[in-house]
This record gives C-alpha cells, sequence and structure tokens, in this order.
C-alpha cells in the first residue's frame, strides 16, 4: 500500500507542475484535464501526509524509550504511543477506502427517469413525491436540473417525468437510486383507512460517450424522424426524434422525449451507450456485475429497493443490514438522502474492498 501511495504522491506532485507550466496554464482544455485529475488526487495525498506524520511521532516515541531512562519521560512515550496506534489504524481505514478503484462514470451528469410502476393513481403520486425529494436534494447539492420531458398524472403526480443533471460528481451520489421505490400509506381516496401498497421506478444513466467504452463512432448509425404523442404542430414540423443503431450488435436506442434534436440525440446516446455496456459487463464481469448493479425491473410491488411507509414514519433501503437500512421518513421525503446516499457507498466500498 505504501508503494502505490508514494507513486500517487509523485504523480500529483508532476500534475502540480503541469499546473505552473505556462503553456498547459493557457491551454483551457488540458489546464481543465489536468486539474481536474489533481483534484481527484488531492484527498489521496492529503492523508497520506498525516499518516506519515503519525508514523514519524511514533517511530519517535519508540526510540525515546529505547534511550530514555527517566521515569516520568518514558511513561509519556508510551502514552503517546498508545494515543498514536489507534490514529494510525483508522487512518489505514481511511487510506485503503480511498485507494478502492472508483467507477469510471462516477464525476459524469446523468439522465434521471422517474415513472410511476403498479398502483394507479397512487403511484403517479408517488413520482410525483420521488421527483420533489430528488429536485429538493439536486438543489441542495447546486446542482444544475433541466426537466427534459414530463408526463403528468391524470389526478397529480406524474406517469413519467424525466431530467437531466448536472454538476460535481453527480453519478457518484445517484447511482444507487436506480430500482423499484415502494411506498406504504393510505391513499387520500380510501374511505377506510386502508394502507395500499404503489411503486414507481427510479432510472439514473450517466450521459457517456462513445469514446468512454469500446465502441466505435464508425459502428453507430444516427437517423432521425419524426417524433408522435403531444406537442402540437411542433412534432410535424420538426424532424426532433432521434435514434442510434449499433451495427456489429444490434442495439438499438432512441429518444422522442425532447423538443430538441440536440438533447434527443444526447439522451439515445447514452441508453445505447448503457445498453452495450451492460452487454459487455455480463460477458466479462457476470459475477461482479450481479452484485453490484441495481435493476429498476418492472416496476412491480415486489421488485424493490426501497420501501416508503408513511405510517411508520420509515424509509428502509433493501441492498443495507441492520439498523442502518432504516431512516425517518419526514426528512428523507424532504430531499435529505445524504444517510442512505453514505451508507449505500459504505456498503458498496467495503464490497469492493472485499473482492480487492
Amino acid at each position: 500500500m505504501l508503494d502505490k501511495l508514494k507513486a500517487i504522491r509523485d504523480k500529483y506532485l508532476h500534475l502540480q507542475e503541469q499546473l505552473s507550466d505556462p503553456s498547459i496554464a493557457t491551454d483551457t482544455e488540458r489546464s481543465k484535464k489536468v486539474n481536474k485529475e489533481y483534484k481527484k488526487l488531492q484527498p489521496v495525498v492529503e492523508a497520506f501526509g498525516r499518516y506519515e506524520k503519525l508514523l514519524s511521532d511514533r517511530e519517535s516515541a519508540k526510540a525515546l524509550l529505547v534511550t530514555e531512562k527517566d521515569p516520568d519521560m518514558r511513561a509519556m512515550a508510551n502514552e503517546e504511543i498508545a494515543d498514536l496506534n489507534p490514529q494510525i489504524l483508522e487512518l489505514e481505514e481511511e487510506l485503503k477506502a480511498l485507494l478502492v478503484p472508483k467507477d469510471p462514470e462516477d464525476e459524469k451528469d446523468v439522465i434521471v427517469e422517474i415513472r410511476s410502476g403498479t398502483g394507479g393513481d397512487e403511484a403517479a403520486l408517488f413520482a410525483g413525491d420521488l421527483y420533489r425529494m430528488y429536485m429538493r436534494y439536486f438543489q441542495e447539492q447546486g446542482w444544475t436540473i433541466e426537466v427534459l420531458d414530463e408526463n403528468p398524472g391524470t389526478v397529480g403526480g406524474f406517469a413519467k417525468v424525466i431530467l437531466e443533471v448536472s454538476g460535481d460528481n453527480v453519478y457518484s451520489k445517484l447511482k444507487f437510486e436506480s430500482g423499484a421505490h415502494r411506498v406504504q400509506r393510505i391513499p387520500e381516496t380510501e374511505a377506510k383507512g386502508r394502507v395500499h401498497t404503489s411503486a414507481a421506478t427510479v432510472a439514473v444513466m450517466p450521459i457517456m460517450e462513445p469514446e468512454d467504452i469500446n465502441i466505435r463512432k464508425d459502428d453507430i448509425r444516427r437517423d432521425v424522424f419524426r417524433a408522435s404523442g403531444a406537442g402540437g404542430q411542433h412534432v410535424n414540423r420538426t424532424e426532433s426524434g432521434v435514434r442510434f443503431t449499433h451495427l456489429p450488435t444490434g442495439v438499438v436506442a432512441e429518444s422522442t422525449e425532447s423538443r430538441s434534436q440536440h438533447k434527443n440525440s444526447e439522451i439515445a446516446m447514452g441508453r445505447l451507450i448503457q445498453q452495450i455496456r451492460d452487454q459487455q459487463l455480463a460477458q466479462h464481469q457476470s459475477t461482479i456485475a450481479s452484485q453490484r448493479r441495481s435493476l429498476v425491473g418492472s416496476g412491480d410491488r415486489s421488485e424493490k429497493i426501497r420501501t416508503y411507509n408513511w405510517p411508520q414514519n420509515r424509509v428502509t433501503d433493501h441492498r443495507l443490514e441492520g439498523d442502518v437500512k432504516n431512516f425517518n421518513l419526514d426528512k428523507v421525503i424532504e430531499g435529505d438522502l445524504e444517510g442512505i446516499i453514505e451508507a449505500l457507498t459504505i456498503a458498496d466500498n467495503a464490497a469492493k474492498m472485499q473482492a480487492e
């Protein structure tokens, strides 16, 4: 681990030199790339610096025990060693976590799709609750949000709403949200006061480019077409729908969600890459993929990653274990997702560390 940390520090110092190089500083694109990599390594290097300082202090205390005869000084040295040992162990665990390979998509912006599932009007209302919950969280993070498409429910909420979310480390925080979200509560239309169960699905897709994975641009055919559905005269005059076909595999992905051909192209490309990426993961990393991938499923009540229980004011994430899996519903539904996201990130890192 020490060799790896030293190599990271050497790279960090090299990047630091590059940032002060005038030829790089004046090249906006290159400077941005170097700065991004520099900031990525900074937490590791800073933690390693603290770790080395603790090791040095412990070695000094041990050396004092060898040379010092005074009982009081020896007692102080032993006390210092006893105090430093747990700090060193804690920092070692922090460094191990920092060295866990990051998902290459973690820093990417995302497309978020929220759709009502089983449960009719109540499912659409719950999809609306999820939309408001996420919007509050996005705004708290300072992220930029654009609504690409929305299909309201008949009594409120949404049958479907699609958002583009951009900012710092968006996918790293939202990647665990994909799946079926189940709600248990008494609907306003329920005269007998019975608790009903409904569901909505959430899909979080990183916005990717063909070069992010093994796809040649020459292997992709792009078609545009007139969108159908709501939209008035616009859909009759503008070919805003976009379809991509990956010729070697026959995978097809399209989008008509936005009135902007550019946005539809972005969404369709993201879907195409995600499908091809899933195929590659299935072929080459099926075991690892099955452990870490969250699937949306069909929207059925039984296919759930999380349950929002109104009568008990509790949110339960079914991928977590023990007391850590339960959260206060009032806080969560108001957009306080940090606790859930942190717990899922820790669990995922632990699984990766075990695999390593």
